[in-house]
């Protein structure tokens, strides 16, 4: 039998070991937690509509019709007409032909790569991928092919000699722990020289991304004619600010989704009132430009403010900020004594990252004012 209790304190020794907290409050940008208010930036609620009234409006009035739990998979009765009425939705903002939930985006991962290949194919993935894409080539069982991070040179090398029956590109269109974005025009361009599978997982780019923040196909005009091997992925519970992800595509590729992708299949779908809340989202990211806009007013302060510090911003372009510390230890002590003066802003370590590059990750909001991220600059100061 293993003996956890040392494999937990080689944790502790570490400074790998994660402890959760307990949120008592709403999630915003002052939360509660263990009965004391703090300043966070410690979620993904980019444009701040995880509490927003319209929202959980639209929530109430569906639980109150509709009931709360689906009781059942989407293939027997779970799937309700507020979910069918959402993929469309969906499928209309982002300008794709068909669209498909998922109860998340790690499911829709699993469940998309697994349906798509197998034995005798391969993933060619971006090193610094989400921790779903990677779980999903390797229960894909096809051959698990990483390439440098943002390196197309090296992309295309790996795929110029791969003998693979199927290839699937898979990348972050924003990397949730850099912060830095994929040059989506160039992997379509690869995916359609080798005949391969393009899946973009735009987690952190929907709702902040392209013309009315409608994600990464909406940056790059050319992204938005039809390309039947194109796969578009995004999660509803970051700047949308509820729960659950949508995979879009060809009206071919979700009706085979629907037959083969076992993360769709054998599971309870969502609460009706989930697609109610996410409806109502869409017409609120659409609808409020100026919550971008100030994310980019943030963005542009966080990186004049930063100069006076030891620590670096990675380059990044999106509300995620990650200040490079580097020791494990070293990055804990800075959490900590951001907790002490009453803000949130947890240590990232590895295997998150990779060793040697713990941070702290900043993540913006919408919600934020320029006060708020003036008094993190100047704890940071302090404790530097």
């Amino acid at each position: 039998m293993i003996d956890l209790e040392t494999r937990l304190a080689e944790l502790d020794a570490q400074g790998l070991r994660r402890r959760r907290r307990v949120l008592e409050s709403a999630q915003g940008t002052r939360v509660t937690v263990g009965g004391k208010a703090y300043l966070s930036f410690a979620s993904n609620d980019y444009l701040g509509l995880a509490a927003h009234p319209a929202i959980a409006a639209a929530a109430c009035a569906a639980a109150t019709q509709f009931g709360v739990g689906s009781a059942a998979s989407h293939l027997l009765t779970g799937h309700h007409a507020l979910h069918q009425q959402l993929e469309t939705e969906l499928a209309a903002f982002v300008g794709r032909p068909a669209a498909l939930l998922f109860a998340t985006g790690y499911m829709a991962n699993l469940g998309v790569v697994t349906a798509l290949v197998g034995r005798n194919d391969a993933v060619f993935a971006d090193r610094l991928n989400h921790a779903s894409l990677v779980d999903a080539a390797r229960l894909s069982r096809a051959e698990h092919v990483r390439y440098r991070h943002l390196d197309l040179t090296h992309l295309e090398a790996l795929l110029h000699a791969s003998r693979a029956k199927t290839k699937l590109i898979a990348c972050d269109t924003v990397f949730s722990m850099d912060g830095d974005l994929a040059p989506v025009p160039e992997l379509l361009a690869l995916a359609e020289r080798y005949d391969a599978w393009l899946y973009l997982d735009d987690a952190h780019g929907f709702g902040l991304l392209g013309e009315a923040g409608r994600g990464v196909l909406h940056s790059h005009p050319s992204l938005l004619a039809p390309h039947p091997a194109l796969i578009y992925l995004a999660t509803l519970g970051k700047a949308a600010g509820v729960s659950g992800a949508f995979v879009a595509g060809s009206e071919t590729l979700v009706e085979w989704l629907v037959n083969k992708a076992r993360t769709y299949i054998y599971t309870t779908a969502t609460p009706p009132m989930l697609a109610a809340a996410v409806s109502a989202s869409l017409k609120l990211i659409a609808g409020e430009p100026q919550r971008r806009q100030q994310l980019q007013r943030l963005m542009a302060q966080l990186k004049a403010g930063v100069a006076r510090l030891p620590w670096p911003l990675l380059p990044s372009d999106s509300p995620i900020q990650p200040l490079l510390v580097g020791d494990n230890h070293e990055a804990l002590r800075l959490a900590e004594g951001l907790l002490q003066r009453g803000i949130l802003l947890p240590a990232i370590r590895p295997p998150t990252v990779p060793e040697g590059t713990a941070r702290l990750r900043i993540s913006l909001s919408a919600a934020h004012t320029e006060a708020d991220l003036a008094q993190l600059l100047a704890a940071l100061l302090e404790l530097a």
